[in-house]
């Protein structure tokens, strides 16, 4: 069935689940398992819980694959020994889980309703029930907005030190931001950069002490402060970049400032938005677990991936977090069955 951004195969369902139908006269499509998102977790969430034949069903998005669609080499994720282009290894999962059942949707989740089970999701106009619900909507970068941003994400542009710093070893690279998650990028870029350029609009750091002092003592990085990126310059890849002048006794001037690479680093965003505060979350807006397992505050609600995880945000660490949201939610679908 295809309609407009939307696709879902209706095939036969696996042994013991019963596969999402069609909704019919505007009554609402049923799954045992419902996974929001189609990153690394969901689809990791998806195979394990598609192999144990629970035929779940993963609402993905219009534009499914999560951070790993941008254009760029990931050279960290086990078993590609020479490394795999981001969107090619989430075709890869995405084939993986619809091989043992799953069902994509292509849509975007408009909201959720988790005041009672079967939990209810509403996607494009359509109502979608389960019985369980894994939230795996990822976090997304805070970017600056610029256009030549946009169009240089992958080429040079990059919000993850760890995933892509590799790629400028023995260039020079800039990094956006003032808190302590720029300064730990570049401290890290340091490895493999000759030069690091830390650009603050501001004349202060957000950072603590002890990191500002780390970077202020560091013979690679160069502090640029009251210094704001307004252009990315390149064609197909990042050349420089035009930082304007903020201080109260400038005068707007601007400079150039010849880099391989930029890394925004001014924070990132939990997905959260679509269950509209019906789940706890830290002072970040990141959700909350219960008990060191992937369970959130509501029973038959599990959580995975970077929704949840601020501090590593790597694909390998939430295709984990995937895999273990759908062995929680595979077990407490068995404690039900059997109560």
């Amino acid at each position: 069935m295809t309609e407009k951004g939307f696709s879902i195969d209706f095939g036969a369902a696996p042994t013991g689940a019963t596969a999402a139908e069609p909704a019919k006269g505007g009554a609402a499509t049923h799954s045992a398992l419902v996974i929001l998102g189609s990153g690394p977790a969901g689809l990791t969430a998806a195979i394990y819980a598609a192999r144990a034949e629970l035929a779940p069903t993963v609402i993905g998005g219009y534009a499914p694959g999560g951070q790993l669609m941008l254009p760029s080499e990931v050279e960290n994720f086990p078993g590609f020994p020479e490394g795999i282009q981001g969107p090619d290894l989430m075709t890869k999962m995405r084939a993986q889980a619809e091989r043992f059942g799953a069902v994509m949707v292509d849509q975007d989740v408009e909201r959720v309703d988790l005041t009672a089970r079967p939990f209810r999701i509403w996607s494009a106009g359509r109502e979608f029930t389960a019985d369980a619900l894994i939230l795996a909507t990822g976090a997304s970068a805070i970017w600056l907005g610029l256009e030549s941003e946009t169009r240089l994400r992958g080429r040079g542009v990059s919000s993850c030190a760890t995933c892509d710093g590799f790629f400028f070893k023995g260039q020079e690279v800039a990094v956006v931001g003032g808190g302590d998650s720029a300064l730990e990028e570049a401290l890290f870029l340091t490895r493999f950069a000759t030069t690091v350029h830390l650009v603050h609009r501001r004349d202060t750091f957000r950072a603590s002490k002890i990191m500002v002092a780390r970077a202020e003592a560091h013979p690679k990085i160069t502090i640029h402060r009251n210094r704001e990126v307004i252009e990315v310059l390149g064609e197909k890849a990042t050349e420089a970049l035009v930082l304007r002048d903020t201080s109260s006794t400038g005068s707007q001037t601007t400079e150039r400032l010849a880099v391989g690479g930029l890394f925004v680093a001014i924070g990132h965003r939990p997905n959260t938005a679509l269950l509209g505060g019906a789940l706890p979350v830290d002072e970040a807006g990141y959700l909350r677990l219960e008990s060191g397992t992937s369970a959130s505050a509501i029973d038959g609600v599990f959580v995975a991936g970077d929704v949840h995880d601020h501090r590593y945000r790597q694909a390998v660490t939430a295709a984990g977090d995937g895999c273990r949201a759908a062995l929680d939610a595979e077990r407490w679908l068995s404690e039900q069955a059997s109560a």
